[in-house]
């Protein structure tokens, strides 16, 4: 197993081309969803730390695999039907139970085997928002226990710290900070493709104007390896240039509101300077011109 550090760039780009095709064949569930509409993954494990992996596609979200003495933390488990394919990548790591299911947030690329996951006896971990949202579109297997502000778990030999940081993916996005392996698990925060994705869920209480300073929080805890919600593994320092782009573009839609500049003409600027595609425009641009005055 290699550890890797290192951005999986052709990888990440990959997922970014899946998303806008993903966009232009679900219609409208991207509206309320947008983790839905991909198809089957091949699936890749990374070991990054000792006892902790990552398994990966180009198409849907993370998760990561914490293995303990009594079982696994797993920290977010994609669609439910990646189930089968998720636990087969599993048992070449171990053999041991899930005991714990951990969501950075609602989208079902992150949650939606929660339901299969539980009936195994997993108990699924997230924010009282996140909860509240699923509870909203009658999703399955909801969370058994949630946070507000700070949760720190016990797993066998290691320690957890879920926290929620402010608002920016959405009002429910839980960052995993684990000490021990000097590593965070950032969800939908924070991606690795280029260019660099703000998907902005505002109908899931999210926020471009307040996501910085989340990032500011995320970037006082101490750790070394960054797992983002989509792409490859990478350290501080590209978690430090996202926030830089965060803020470059917060600016520079203020200015553009205060140049009373058309929602076109900003449209054109996002999609310029930032790279945000027509999928991402539907989810945020008018939120942020609103948020951004």
């Amino acid at each position: 197993m290699n550890r890797v550090i290192a951005i999986a760039t052709l990888a990440a780009l990959a997922a970014l081309s899946s998303i806008a095709h993903a966009q232009r064949a679900q219609g409208q569930n991207a509206q309320t969803d947008p983790g839905a509409g991909f198809g089957p993954p091949e699936l890749t494990t990374f070991e990054v730390a000792d006892n902790f992996y990552m398994i990966r596609s180009a198409q849907s979200g993370n998760c990561s695999v914490l293995v303990a003495d009594d079982g696994v933390v797993l920290i977010d488990n994609k669609f439910e039907m990646d189930h089968d394919a998720i636990m087969a990548k599993l048992r070449e790591i171990t053999d041991r139970p899930v005991l714990y299911v951990i969501n950075t947030h609602l989208h079902a690329d992150h949650s939606g085997g929660n339901a299969t996951k539980q009936a195994l006896g997993a108990k699924v971990i997230a924010h009282e928002n996140a909860r509240f949202q699923m509870a909203q579109t009658q999703a399955t297997g909801l969370p058994n226990l949630t946070l507000e502000d700070h949760l720190r778990l016990y797993h066998g030999e290691f320690v957890l710290d879920l926290y929620w940081l402010g608002r920016g993916h959405t009002d429910g996005d839980v960052v995993v900070h684990l000490p021990e392996q000097k590593t965070i698990f950032m969800g939908d925060l924070f991606a690795t493709y280029d260019p660099y994705v703000h998907l902005i869920h505002y109908a899931a209480g999210g926020s471009l104007r307040e996501w910085s300073r989340t990032l500011e929080r995320a970037l006082a805890l101490p750790f070394d390896t960054v797992i983002p919600g989509h792409g490859g593994p990478t350290d501080r320092a590209h978690l430090e240039t996202y926030l830089d782009i965060t803020v470059r573009m917060q600016d520079m839609i203020r200015e553009m509101n205060r140049a009373r500049r058309s929602r076109a003409e900003i449209q054109k600027m996002l999609e310029t300077e930032f790279g945000w595609s027509e999928f991402v425009v539907n989810f945020g641009l008018d939120g942020a011109i609103a948020e951004l005055q």
